[in-house]
């Protein structure tokens, strides 16, 4: 029987990690390890990848800015074949209250895991990136070629700075290959309803919908209805986490396959389309069968009127395309927040 390649998921118990893991799990050739330090996730996830996968994953509880922990796990984990690189803070509102916090800890941890990479002869590096690297919009649909923008968060510079240093790795290595994956706005659960997003505090339009909807916050404030859209709210492109953590292995056999000289590549995740707030409100009320408690409230300050991604690079070369619908993502959200609420 062959060998299983090896694949390290840092920031496994992480709300992406977690259903990438799932996804990875289904790979019988595959051995899948973890690395997380719980500073924003739980080892309960690991609990309900079980209950899912009925597979048991191994973590290791370090911190990446510790770059002899960090080989410690090298060197006890022999032929790593893959990395998977979600470990990383994500709040924008949390970025800009502590910008240092932010650098510190995602630019160190990005930093030592690349050199592990160096070190230890790892292959394939999979980066967990943002659209937040684009900045303010022009033109859309926003593609791979769309020039990188202003970071408007200490948050979307830390991406922008790990992207360069990707680059720069690849430049350094060319017997390993590297991938980043900008994502849009992943949101939804695992269709089990036994996995899905833990946000404290609730930040983003889809965790703060089915908080309010289960009694947890008081309303949903829409952000301006005097947008130049076809509603007045904003537009975003939002994409099922499942459909993200298919990316990931897509990415991973692309890799793989891939016999160009070429080393670096960067793919859009999106829905290639975009969906306004109120349409993301009426798909919740739709998908749960109860109205929403929202208001009208002021615009925020450099809020995009709109942003969404052509994706078609994704489908051309890694053969991927999202399968689930904006109504799909809302009853997945909604299950996962009343499954939630109910271990409580």
């Amino acid at each position: 029987m062959p060998e299983k390649k090896k694949i390290l998921v840092t920031g496994g118990a992480g709300y992406i990690g977690s259903h990438t893991i799932i996804e990875l799990l289904a790979d019988p050739t595959l051995e899948i390890i973890s690395c997380d330090n719980f500073i924003k996730s739980s080892s309960k996830t690991f609990d309900r990848i079980k209950k899912i996968t009925g597979k048991s994953v191994l973590n290791y509880q370090i911190d990446l800015c510790d770059p002899a922990a960090a080989e410690e796990l090298f060197k006890k984990e022999k032929n790593i074949s893959a990395i998977i690189h979600f470990a990383a803070l994500k709040s924008v509102p949390g970025s800009v209250a502590d910008p240092e916090l932010y650098h510190r800890n995602n630019i160190t941890s990005m930093n030592t895991i690349l050199s592990c990479c160096e070190k230890f002869n790892v292959n394939y590096f999979i980066f967990s990136s943002s659209c937040a690297v684009y900045g303010n919009i022009e033109k859309l649909p926003v593609n791979e070629q769309t020039p990188l923008g202003k970071a408007q968060s200490p948050y979307a510079e830390t991406k922008l700075i790990n992207e360069n240093m990707l680059k720069e790795s690849a430049k350094k290595n060319p017997n390993t290959k590297y991938v980043s994956l900008r994502y849009f706005n992943p949101v939804g659960a695992h269709l089990s309803g036994l996995i899905g997003e833990i946000q404290f505090p609730k930040e983003n339009l889809v965790p703060v919908i089915t908080a309010v909807a289960i009694g947890q916050l008081k309303e949903v404030v829409v952000s301006g209805n005097d947008h130049p859209t076809r509603d007045g709210t904003c537009i975003r492109d939002y994409i099922h986490v499942c459909d993200i953590a298919e990316a990931h292995v897509k990415a991973l056999n692309f890799l793989e396959k891939n016999k160009s000289d070429q080393n670096y590549f960067v793919f859009n995740l999106g829905s290639g389309k975009g969906v306004s707030v109120k349409e993301a409100i009426d798909a919740f009320e739709k998908a749960s069968g109860q109205k929403l408690n929202y208001r009208i409230g002021p615009r925020r300050a450099g809020d995009p009127h709109a942003i969404y991604s052509d994706c078609s690079l994704a489908e051309k070369e890694l053969g991927w395309k999202p399968k689930y619908s904006i109504d799909e993502m809302m009853s997945s959200a909604w299950i996962w927040e009343k499954n939630l609420a109910a271990q409580e």
